[in-house]
């Protein structure tokens, strides 16, 4: 989930203007995959793999329907009316300014949530070296890093996160690469007792379809950042093939995502899978490849903490747009000169939300992870949600669409809803919940002020919005 790599740049005032488009559709293609590709596949698919067994590999297709369907109606209304700003922006279009605040809200906490995931990840990561240190000790070093990063700014920033997005691109190849040679008996090993390619019902479905259910949110998530590839779609030269460019992306993510657990589940039990190593690590920990988990390990520490300093930036500069758009305290808008504008009240609301997710791997060190990847899945559930629901308020929408809008709720409710049924995860639903409520009533405060305002012009708007 590591698509804020891509998008650090985006909507800065230097691109506002710059209304022509630089990008061919198959460069978009391979931004977006380098981009999506992140810590929450390479570690966030364990946990997956680990609640379902190999039916992950069917979780995966089905969240790529899911997200293929979200992407289609977020490219037709980009092409219909581009917009620099956030896909909130469609939302309060369709239902009003309540819709787009608390969807503007909404997507600040799902990116504070998903920057806690990328830095538990790395620690997690990290003591794959240093087992006996304690997560909270790294996730303060990573955060620490993150922070100064920040502070000092990074001239040619963009150009080294795209050569690391290359890096964990490659890494995954790497991984797909070694299997199929140690499958075919080119690199020797511990074979014995290798699961191979499950071929029944029950085989496929272990731990039954409940299961299965609980570890589609897990699937979603490695697809995460669709949201923000669409509004890339405005940057190319020819608007038209943004749908071109999202269904490339989709079906080459697909065949990685799919192969690479296909290879990881018919190498080593799916039982034997944790949260405290990527899968394909212990994928190939019967060979005698030394070389292969310190690299693959360390690629993605790299390219996973570049991703969450450039989320770092990316949360900090959405609270900033919030606030000048008046969805946000004004304190939080104000930039620092003397610190090459920095806005540094942001940044110190995004530090506690980094905080907050050290204190917890200082309190939880076993299960902060799931809980936090899981809240945040749903969080960016609840944003598509969003997409969908306001295509069918501003597009004209024909019977395909309709079929299409439908299948898309479904999915996404599923992946939601699963996460109910499974209680290693189930405390990440109730965060979700617990923010969303707070999300909630802040708005229907703000709402009645707006209304007030609204009656005083002569104009009412708001939650009527919705029933118009």
């Amino acid at each position: 989930m590591d698509y804020f790599t891509c998008t650090s740049g985006v909507g800065d005032k230097s691109s506002k203007g710059d209304s022509k488009g630089q990008l061919l559709w198959w460069q978009l293609s391979l931004i977006g995959i380098g981009c999506t590709i992140g810590t929450g596949y390479f570690l966030g698919s364990g946990i997956g793999i680990k609640i379902t067994g190999p039916s992950m590999v069917f979780s995966f297709i089905l969240a790529a329907i899911g997200t293929y369907i979200v992407f289609h109606f977020l490219a037709k209304m980009t092409s219909e009316d581009p917009q620099e700003g956030s896909f909130c922006y469609y939302a309060g279009k369709a239902y009003g300014r309540w819709a787009g605040f608390s969807c503007g809200w909404n997507y600040w906490s799902s990116k504070i949530l998903i920057m806690g995931s990328q830095l538990t990840a790395l620690s997690i990561l990290s003591r794959f070296w240093f087992p006996n240190v304690p997560l909270w000790i790294f996730a303060s070093g990573y955060a620490v890093l993150a922070i100064i990063v920040v502070l000092l700014g990074s001239h040619g920033f963009n150009k080294v996160e795209n050569i690391l997005a290359i890096t964990k691109t490659a890494a995954i190849l790497m991984f797909i690469i070694l299997a199929c040679a140690a499958l075919i008996g080119l690199i020797h090993g511990k074979t014995a007792g290798q699961p191979g390619i499950p071929t029944t019902i029950d085989t496929i479905f272990p731990e039954g379809y409940r299961a299965f259910w609980s570890s589609l949110i897990y699937a979603f998530y490695a697809y995460g950042g669709i949201e923000t590839i669409g509004l890339l779609s405005m940057q190319l030269k020819k608007k038209e093939d943004a749908p071109k460019s999202g269904k490339v992306m989709l079906i080459v993510l697909t065949i990685i995502y799919v192969i690479s657990i296909i290879l990881a589940i018919s190498m080593v039990s799916y039982q034997s899978i944790n949260q405290k190593e990527s899968p394909f690590v212990t994928a190939m920990s019967a060979y005698n490849l030394a070389f292969f988990p310190h690299v693959f390990n360390g690629s993605i520490i790299i390219a996973g903490f570049s991703t969450m300093t450039a989320s770092l930036f990316a949360v900090t500069n959405l609270l900033v747009t919030l606030a000048k758009d008046g969805d946000a305290p004004k304190l939080f808008g104000k930039e620092i000169k003397n610190l090459k504008n920095l806005p540094l009240p942001s940044l110190a609301l995004a530090t506690l939300g980094l905080l907050g997710s050290i204190i917890t791997a200082l309190l939880l060190p076993g299960k902060i992870y799931g809980y936090i990847t899981t809240a945040a899945g749903i969080l960016q559930m609840y944003n598509w949600a969003f997409i969908i629901i306001s295509a069918l308020k501003i597009l004209e929408i024909r019977r395909g669409d309709k079929v299409l809008s439908s299948i898309g709720i479904l999915l996404l409710l599923a992946a939601i809803t699963g996460t109910i049924f499974e209680e290693t995860i189930r405390f990440g639903f109730f965060v979700s919940l617990m923010l969303v409520a707070i999300i909630g009533i802040v708005t229907m405060i703000m709402n009645k002020k707006w209304m007030k305002s609204e009656k005083k012009k002569g104009k009412v708007t708001g939650l009527k919005g919705i029933l118009e």
